[in-house]
């Protein structure tokens, strides 16, 4: 599926070059509303990266990105992998499973980047695997995998 211009945003990011955007355009669901600007880019070694830029509300009371923060971070990053070295199919899908060890304490001033590879992708499901991290500093090890849904149809 084709992710439309009405809904969704994915062109170059003039502020990051080489980047592309990764934002619903109404910022009231919960890509925007929650998790801000976020842009994907796929690395030289072919590993898609997914990057949002840490703010306030982001942090928890211990003054590092809470852990839900990076668990959301994780989840949209199953589907940009999908769309962007995958099959480019991102959608219509859902999160089956989402296993994730927490290593580290995210810093809410350094961009926060969910770095993914495909392990194998069928018909019908993604086995993604990757890690959150800030620079050299990793803050979780995940695995994942997506079902790709059929389009229901309308009712009559």
């Amino acid at each position: 599926m084709v992710l439309p211009d009405t809904v969704f945003e994915h062109g170059p990011d003039p502020e990051n070059p080489g980047w592309r955007h990764w934002n619903l355009k109404d910022q009231t669901l919960f890509n925007g509303a929650v998790m801000g600007k976020l842009i994907t880019r796929v690395d030289e070694d072919g590993r898609s990266r997914l990057r949002m830029f840490p703010e306030r509300r982001h942090e928890n009371l211990q003054g590092i990105i809470h852990g839900a923060v990076s668990l959301s971070l994780i989840d949209i990053s199953l589907f940009t992998t999908m769309h962007t070295i995958g099959t480019g199919n991102a959608g219509p899908s859902v999160t089956l499973e989402l296993s994730t060890q927490f290593v580290g304490g995210g810093d809410p001033k350094r961009p926060l980047d969910a770095v993914c590879e495909i392990v194998r992708e069928t018909g019908s499901l993604v086995f993604v695997r990757g890690s959150v991290v800030q620079e050299e500093d990793v803050i979780c090890a995940f695995s994942g995998i997506v079902k790709k849904m059929r389009p229901r149809p309308l009712p009559q």
